[in-house]
């Protein structure tokens, strides 16, 4: 007599003498710290939407194009900043303090604009 699973065309494997179901998940796209950092931002501001995403199987789609998009913009403000504060290597060679204190600058004022941009909204 077979159960529901093995009507509609499952199969088991063995192991250590215990039947398994032959069950293979979706592969997961790896969603980084921005994606993480948004998903929590949705589970305590926005519960209604992570639902949503989380019913229809989309969630880890769209973190993962959550995290990508803050990515590119962290890369590319990190750059303009860079320029616009005059974090050279000149700068870096002469006065390292001051280097590094521009540099700690621009890390932190790229990471809140793409949290206000990007994550947070």
């Amino acid at each position: 007599m077979k159960n529901k699973y093995e009507e509609i065309g499952g199969t088991y494997r063995e192991e250590n003498g215990y039947l398994v179901p032959d069950i293979e998940f979706p592969k997961q796209k790896e969603i980084g710290k921005w994606g993480l950092l948004h998903l929590g931002w949705l589970k305590r501001f926005r519960i209604a939407r992570y639902n949503e995403l989380l019913m229809s199987g989309e969630l880890n789609e769209y973190l993962y194009n959550v995290n990508e998009e803050a990515q590119e913009r962290f890369e590319s403000l990190i750059v303009d900043l860079t320029e616009s504060h005059g974090l050279t290597e000149e700068l870096k060679a002469a006065d390292q303090m001051k280097w590094t204190q521009l540099a700690n600058y621009v890390v932190k004022a790229a990471k809140e604009i793409v949290e206000s941009e990007v994550i947070f909204k």
